[in-house]
């Protein structure tokens, strides 16, 4: 129906988890911010601190300066025996001032102060200077810097303060505020177009591996050739090899279905011509190439599992679960054959279990079908072997002669055909064992005295737990 193939050709979009370009940009923004507010924080801190240190070192010379000129007079009052050296101290209302104040005695202010004077608390007393701020005048914040002293030939406690208007000091921090915001705020436009540069650029790799398979698609090119940076050449190996297993997944494909056609070809052929030719055996006839027909379907399809199973990855199976199975269904087909196992019990191999039930299914019942009665398994015979394992299968029949023993791997080979079977039973074992890695040799039991079959496939590492 149209609206079934419709539904069939819908291209359902592949998930993602986002782009990886703005996962970058997203986290050098955020480094970069939190960089630069600190630094920016930590910096402004610093310079305020050293242009406020400097500013109350001066206020510290002068309130030193007002200390060495300070005398007693004749009359108990301070006085300074020579002016202080900064003008502004005789300018009203200039943003320097300075002030002495002794309990019981009038304040001696600086002219600056006009009609203002300082508000400070003498009931302390401060043997080094303290430096402090005050919002005392509305309109002027002051930094103040005071000291208690007692000068010779007086018992009061004179308090010398010093005071400058912040004005000053403000306007250098704003300045210094404001070079730094402008500083970081160019350096942070930079780095992230930094950022942003050093992204696209070092996801350039990727566009052109997308570019290659969208060449590959497009039927330009089978791999990607081009060099590409180190960390990007594992990921391009992988994907080489995904294709040159894909590819090969194909040709085995195509091999398979060519072998099958040219198999059921000559059969075809026979009954058509006895059909044609209203042969008198034409029953016999068709039943005959039916037969044929059916092992080779059989056995190609053997094939195509295995090579399908295969393609998954990572296929384990446990050889003693397999062969117990096997050994079940064997008993019950022969009843009169003893089948008695031994070896290692946790062998794996990287196999998958349909197929080495399959293997393990023809090698066992062959050994029951042609042997005389006692079938003896042995699980990993080669233990120390780190890459295979070995399955030996051993029977006390007649076994096969050595010049017969490769011939009887061909599709539909018999020695017996005196019993009922297809002959394809070798053919599936060694062509289901060498699409896994693995082998299948012949040889003679020196136990029983029949034949030995050596399956041999690749070990399987423990599963991490």
């Amino acid at each position: 129906m149209p609206g079934e193939d419709e539904s069939f050709a819908t291209v359902v979009p592949a998930r993602h988890t986002g782009s990886l370009s703005r996962r970058m940009l997203l986290i050098a923004f955020a480094w970069v911010s939190v960089l630069l507010l600190g630094g920016g924080l930590a910096l402004d801190r610093t310079l305020t601190g050293l242009v406020t240190r400097n500013f109350d070192d001066q206020l510290g010379y002068m309130l030193t300066a007002m200390v060495a000129s300070a005398e007693i007079g004749p009359d108990g009052e301070v006085f300074f025996n020579r002016p202080l050296g900064d003008q502004r101290f005789l300018e009203p209302n200039s943003g320097l001032y300075w002030q002495i104040s002794g309990k019981g005695h009038d304040d001696f202010p600086s002219r600056s102060l006009w009609d203002r004077s300082l508000k400070i608390e003498p009931s302390h007393f401060d043997s080094q200077p303290h430096v402090y701020d005050s919002k005392q005048f509305e309109d002027e914040p002051l930094r103040m810097m005071e000291r208690s002293v007692i000068l010779p030939s007086s018992a009061t406690q004179w308090r010398f303060t010093v005071a400058a208007s912040r004005g000053e000091l403000n306007g250098q921090i704003r300045r210094i505020r404001s070079i730094l915001i402008w500083s970081f705020l160019v350096l942070g436009l930079g780095l992230f177009l930094m950022a942003a540069l050093q992204t696209y650029y070092g996801l350039g790799p990727l566009r052109r591996v997308r570019r290659a398979i969208a060449a590959m698609r497009g039927g330009g090119a089978s791999r990607v050739t081009e060099p590409l940076p180190l960390e990007v050449q594992p990921l391009v190996q992988e994907l080489n090899a995904l294709l040159e297993h894909s590819e090969r997944q194909a040709e085995e494909a195509r091999t398979h279905a060519g072998n099958l056609a040219h198999a059921l070809k000559t059969p075809l052929t026979v009954v058509m011509n006895a059909a044609t030719a209203q042969a008198p055996d034409l029953a016999d006839t068709v039943i005959r190439e039916a037969a044929v027909m059916r092992r080779q379907v059989d056995h190609h399809l053997a094939r195509a599992r295995a090579v399908g199973r295969r393609a998954v990855g990572l296929s384990r199976a446990a050889i003693w679960d397999s062969a117990e199975a096997v050994e079940r269904a064997v008993t019950r087909l022969y009843p009169h054959v003893r089948l008695d196992m031994d070896g290692n019990r946790h062998a794996l191999v990287a196999i998958e279990r349909q197929d080495l039930d399959e293997i393990l299914g023809n090698l066992i019942e062959n050994a029951a079908k042609y042997g005389g009665g006692s079938v003896f398994v042995t699980i990993d015979a080669l233990p120390k072997d780190p890459t295979a394992c070995e399955i030996w299968v051993e029977d006390d029949g007649c076994g096969i002669p050595e010049d017969a023993r490769e011939k009887i791997f061909a599709r539909g080979a018999r020695l017996d055909t005196g019993k009922p079977g297809t002959g394809l039973g070798l053919a599936i074992v060694r062509d289901v064992a060498e699409i896994y890695g693995g082998s299948i040799e012949l040889g003679e039991s020196e136990d029983l005295g029949g034949l030995l079959s050596r399956l041999r496939l690749p070990r399987a590492a423990p599963a991490v737990k």
